[in-house]
């Protein structure tokens, strides 16, 4: 198995290796989201969660959610093309994937120090957030990297084959 692939856990393996990182008393951070088209946006936003600690934990949606939340015709790419090119980045630790619409059950699960999402969330309605803050975590939102979405890439590309 090579170092990408190991960086993707099965949710069952999960709780053993968030114990691990605990136990050598790292910072655990969470964000999750479905990354279809990875772009610079999402790059940006994944380096700068890890910042707010020591290991940056991935949830991501499976193709399922993704189809229930983004509609019939995404993702794009699977779930297993997704998770790969997540766990390339060097400042990605694990990539979990998940079948439910929201994270809520698996930040429950994790319980980071940090919970991330991006400016464009507020506090309150961010999935999970209240179990983190409930359990004396923080949740930190981030800038957005201006010009950069999946969906507006993706039209532009339809805008183009027209």
């Amino acid at each position: 198995m090579n170092q990408t692939a190991r960086k993707i856990v099965n949710r069952s393996e999960l709780p053993a290796l968030v114990e691990q990182w605990r136990e050598d008393r790292q910072q655990i951070v969470f964000t999750n989201g479905c990354f279809d088209l990875l772009h610079l946006g999402h790059i940006d936003g994944l380096e700068k969660a890890r910042r707010f600690g020591d290991r940056l934990i991935v949830g991501l949606n499976s193709d399922t959610s993704v189809k229930k939340i983004k509609g019939p015709d995404r993702p794009l790419n699977n779930e297993n093309i997704r998770s790969r090119m997540l766990a390339a980045l060097e400042f990605v630790d694990a990539v979990v994937i998940f079948d439910e619409d929201t994270p809520a059950s698996l930040i429950g699960e994790v319980l980071p120090d940090v919970l991330v999402k991006g400016s464009d969330y507020q506090t309150g309605n961010i999935a999970g957030s209240d179990i983190v803050l409930r359990t004396g975590g923080r949740v930190e939102l981030i800038e957005l990297t201006k010009g950069f979405s999946t969906t507006s890439i993706i039209e532009q590309i339809k805008r183009t084959n027209e």
